[in-house]
């Protein structure tokens, strides 16, 4: 917390921040005695009093609109990465402060919590969306119990995570919640974005590594060894606005060596050929730059440029289409072929191997056929 003395004519003060109340920046500021030393002491025992809930604010008079521009300041701005800031903003302030950020903070109780989130399930927000808005929720609320001791207790704590019914008469297919494609599909969209598209290139690598897709943009020639066929993943792009920018990965088993054969590596040395056929065409109008997916004129190839390909595949081509589609076909074709669950797992870069195995343990028409013609051949 901060605070500070100051000497206004023969007598020193002291003061320090309080928090937020109404939208306003609480500042206290009270005589600390006739010398420095003195108004320094008192300053101490005045911190050391306010933390332990001394009297001189009423922190729970803070709405919860203010608290969350509290705790969005000087925790998640400082502690989480830019994506993640990004998705806490939006949900603080598109739906948050909305429904109930008037309420002071003392006086939110579980069942508005409750309802908030019921609201958001009937609205048909998707279920990860709504798993976003709780986590928020929960962290926030559990940090204004401690350690910012705002309120005494978590009225999260009381709130569960809503879940649409089960329809027994409607049958899912997993692997079509993945949107997983297959590789007629795949030939189909790389007919429509040849190799001369910049398209191209971060296809091939989605599809021949299970990379992600701020992996694959952010991916630069310094990363790739073709000559031992492996790719370094050590950082991924994040666009600032429209500025990109270099950003770590997802977790720390995110950073990893990927594998590569002799297809992608043979795509690979003969896109690097044409960037350099293009630097010498554009000559000065070439934007330089050491990304592998790079369009002719050497522009960056991100995230917002893949959408169009979406797009594109969804309406033009009817293939059920995004570009992590192409994630879960690369992780699915390989255990179906009977790969190592654990050896996916690095591949994919997830930090736990239970994940790979929850993720992708649904059955495969041909994984279910290989299973029977396994049986059948042990028992003859």
């Amino acid at each position: 917390m901060q605070g500070g003395v100051r000497k206004r004519g023969d007598t020193w003060y002291y003061y320090f921040d309080a928090g937020r109340v109404d939208g306003k920046r609480k500042k206290i500021e009270r005589k600390g005695g006739k010398t420095k030393k003195e108004a320094l002491s008192n300053l101490r025992k005045a911190l050391d009093e306010f933390e332990n809930g001394g009297s001189f604010v009423d922190q729970s008079e803070i709405s919860v609109a203010d608290y969350f521009d509290y705790w969005y300041e000087n925790y998640v701005m400082i502690n989480l990465k830019y994506n993640s800031q990004i998705g806490y903003k939006n949900i603080i302030d598109k739906h948050i402060k909305p429904e109930f950020g008037y309420y002071k903070l003392k006086s939110i109780q579980p069942d508005i919590l409750q309802n908030f989130l019921n609201k958001k399930l009937l609205a048909e927000f998707k279920k990860n969306t709504i798993s976003g808005f709780y986590g928020v929720l929960s962290k926030g609320f559990r940090m204004a119990v401690h350690p910012y001791k705002y309120i005494k207790e978590n009225p999260m704590q009381y709130v569960t995570l809503p879940k649409k019914p089960n329809n027994k008469n409607k049958i899912t297919r997993k692997q079509d919640d993945f949107k997983i494609i297959s590789l007629d599909e795949f030939n189909r969209i790389i007919k429509r974005f040849p190799e001369k598209t910049a398209y191209y290139i971060p296809l091939q690598i989605g599809f021949h590594t299970g990379m992600r897709i701020a992996e694959v943009c952010g991916l630069t020639w310094d990363c790739v060894d073709l000559e031992e066929g492996k790719i370094h993943v050590e950082k991924i792009l994040i666009m600032r606005g429209n500025v990109p920018e270099f950003g770590t990965p997802k977790t720390k088993g995110s950073i990893r060596t990927i594998q590569i054969g002799k297809t992608l590596i043979s795509i690979l040395k003969a896109h690097k050929e044409r960037q350099e056929t293009s630097k010498e065409r554009y000559g000065e109008y070439y934007t330089q730059s050491n990304y592998v997916c790079t369009m002719e004129s050497g522009s960056l190839v991100t995230q917002n440029t893949i959408k169009y390909l979406s797009r594109v595949v969804n309406d033009k081509l009817g293939i059920k289409f995004s570009f992590h589609s192409l994630r879960h076909t690369h992780a699915t074709m390989l255990i179906e072929s009977g790969a190592n669950t654990k050896g996916v797992q690095v591949r994919l870069g997830h930090s736990r191997h239970s994940t790979t195995v929850d993720t992708y343990s649904h059955v495969t028409p041909k994984m279910a056929d290989d299973t029977v013609d396994i049986f059948e051949n042990k028992i003859k």
